[in-house]
């Protein structure tokens, strides 16, 4: 379980928005079987920009064999971030590739070949995180490669330098999906609420707010 310590729980509103459209919500097709494992595919094409910035820095070749989890562009420059791969293979090459993006346009990508196999790389585990120097943190959280899941993609341990050196005074874990059918968040926070709050306890040692505020919708 998380070491979160929570001084008191309550659920109110803290602003009502009137009006606007009101289309069915559409919420609960996604959410009675709960979170899926999907197949492996044969073929993985991993955008070297994931995120708001520069591109990360590709650091294999093609023909390389890769380990899942293993860094594979490193960021470059301040709002940059890590790419990783997703599954073992070999690279079959660093090319141009159609992108999931409204643009329709082409980024640099690797393209790996799939060994079926979803081997994973040897990771450097942080058991006792709570107590390593904060800046040893972001350098975690950086070499990571966490990004935000919002149409930026920011970098989250840009996200975790605060602008001044005054505390903050709240910190918002945004859970609102205000879409049809998108129900992401929610069973994220269904599924794996303890890892959740780990992450919240990270943050709020990081960034010192003065209270957490936890977001989510009615629905």
């Amino acid at each position: 379980m998380a070491k979160l310590r929570i001084a008191h729980t309550n659920s109110r509103t803290l602003h009502d928005f009137h009006g606007g459209i009101h289309p069915e919500e559409n919420k609960t097709q996604s959410t009675q079987l709960g979170i899926q494992k999907t197949s492996l595919p044969s073929t993985l094409i991993v955008p070297l920009q994931q995120h708001v910035g520069k591109s990360a820095k590709v650091l294999v070749n093609a023909g390389d064999r890769v380990l899942k989890g293993q860094l594979i562009a490193d960021a470059d420059g301040v709002i940059s971030a890590c790419v990783h791969a997703p599954s073992s293979g070999v690279v079959r090459e660093i090319s141009d590739q159609a992108i999931a993006h409204p643009s329709g346009l082409s980024a640099p990508c690797v393209v790996i070949d799939t060994d079926g196999e979803d081997q994973w790389c040897e990771l450097e585990a942080h058991e006792d995180y709570l107590n390593l120097e904060r800046e040893k943190v972001l350098k975690c959280i950086r070499r990571a490669g966490v990004a935000g899941m919002g149409g930026a993609g920011f970098p989250s341990e840009v996200k975790l330098h605060p602008a001044n050196q005054k505390k903050l005074k709240s910190l918002v874990i945004n859970g609102v999906e205000c879409e049809p059918y998108i129900t992401s968040d929610d069973m994220l926070m269904r599924t794996y609420a303890d890892e959740m709050l780990r992450g919240i306890e990270i943050m709020a040692r990081l960034l010192e707010p003065q209270h957490i505020v936890l977001a989510i919708e009615d629905n």
